[in-house]
Parts: C-alpha cells; sequence; structure tokens
C-alpha cells in the first residue's frame, strides 16, 4: 500500500498551458506528459476552453469541487455536475469546456491504450462498506469528508488524500460521517489476456 497525502503531490503546467494540474501518481514513476502507462491528476480550471490532446489515451474525468462544467466530446454535449457519474472518453479528440458558474477542480484519470484500461467509480460512504476488486492497481481518492481504510491495512484519508494498492481483493471503508470517494481500477492489458 501507498499512501500519499494531498501535500505529496506534484504541481505541474497542463500540457497545452491553459492552466496547472496536480499530478497525483503516475506509471511509471518518473513518466512524463508523453509517455505514461496511466496517470491520475487533479486540476484547478478557472476559465473556458479545450482540453490538452493526448494520443492512443483513454480518460475519465470527474468534478471534485464547484457548479460543473459542459463538455464538448467529439461533438457531443456533456453536462459534468459534482454528483454526476465519471465521465470516459477519448482523450485524443476534440474536447472543449464550458463552465456552468465558476471555477471548477476536477479528477482526471488517465490509461493508454493497449497497456492499461481503467474505471472511476464515485461512492458515498456513511458507517461500513466493502468494495470488490480485482484490478491490477486500485487508488482511492477522498472527494470531501475523511474516512478509514480498514482493509487490507488500516489508514485515515483526509480530503484529497489518496491511496494505492497492488491486486487487492477488496477495500473496506469506514466513516463516522458522511464522506464521499472515488475508487480508481486500472487493469494491465497483457494480465487481462493471459
Amino acid at each position: 500500500m501507498q499512501l500519499l497525502r494531498h501535500t505529496d503531490y506534484k504541481r505541474m503546467p497542463w500540457k497545452n498551458g491553459g492552466g496547472e494540474t496536480t499530478e497525483i501518481a503516475v506509471s511509471p514513476p518518473a513518466a512524463g506528459l508523453d509517455d505514461f502507462d496511466w496517470r491520475i491528476s487533479m486540476a484547478l480550471v478557472k476559465g473556458d476552453g479545450p482540453f490538452s490532446v493526448f494520443p492512443g489515451i483513454d480518460r475519465t474525468l470527474s468534478i471534485l469541487e464547484g457548479n460543473g462544467m459542459r463538455l464538448t466530446v467529439d461533438g457531443a454535449r456533456f453536462d459534468l455536475k459534482l454528483a454526476s457519474a465519471p465521465l470516459p472518453f477519448a482523450a485524443d479528440v476534440a474536447t472543449d469546456a464550458e463552465l456552468v458558474d465558476g471555477a471548477i477542480t476536477d479528477l482526471n484519470v488517465m490509461s493508454r491504450r493497449g497497456a492499461y484500461r481503467h474505471q472511476v467509480q464515485r461512492f458515498d460512504l456513511t458507517g461500513e462498506m466493502t468494495i470488490t476488486c480485482d484490478a491490477t492497481v486500485v487508488g482511492v481518492l477522498s472527494g470531501e469528508g475523511a474516512f478509514d481504510i480498514t482493509s487490507p491495512g488500516k489508514v485515515s484519508l483526509g480530503p484529497r488524500d489518496s491511496a494505492f494498492y497492488d491486486s487487492p481483493r477488496s477495500i473496506t471503508f469506514s466513516a463516522a460521517t458522511p464522506a464521499q470517494g472515488y475508487l480508481i481500477s486500472l487493469w494491465k492489458i497483457n494480465e487481462l489476456n493471459a
């Protein structure tokens, strides 16, 4: 298990230079924007504009904070809000964003086609809950509030903290007060085909 506090994350400019992203985790660990297998980041979006293009990459976007945005992805329109399910789409097609009402913070998960595939699940938590897993790597990000991961191991996550596990069979969460988080599952393609 790898525990990352929100103060551990790396800040860097967007690929298109239009803003700043906070990199939570990347694989391989020293990978840049052009050679990662998967990458998880957050971004503060302050204005309308185009998304960076990442050839051969699939991405999933979630709203962590703010009133949401309207995305136009390869001509199709999507309204994405805090309560919306995470939105998967290709990162190598034209994508434009329009803010609904002020700045937002988003969660961006990307994986390279042919190397990994991914899925992002938002969950609300009160009390205890167990989620079964079959992924190569599983990441947990605390969105709002704080909660404990009680198995495997025990760790407490505050807002925007994260924990990563290699091939866990299940993860058990516990929260004394209502909290919300994200489960990020990453499957290595050659392991799926083995």
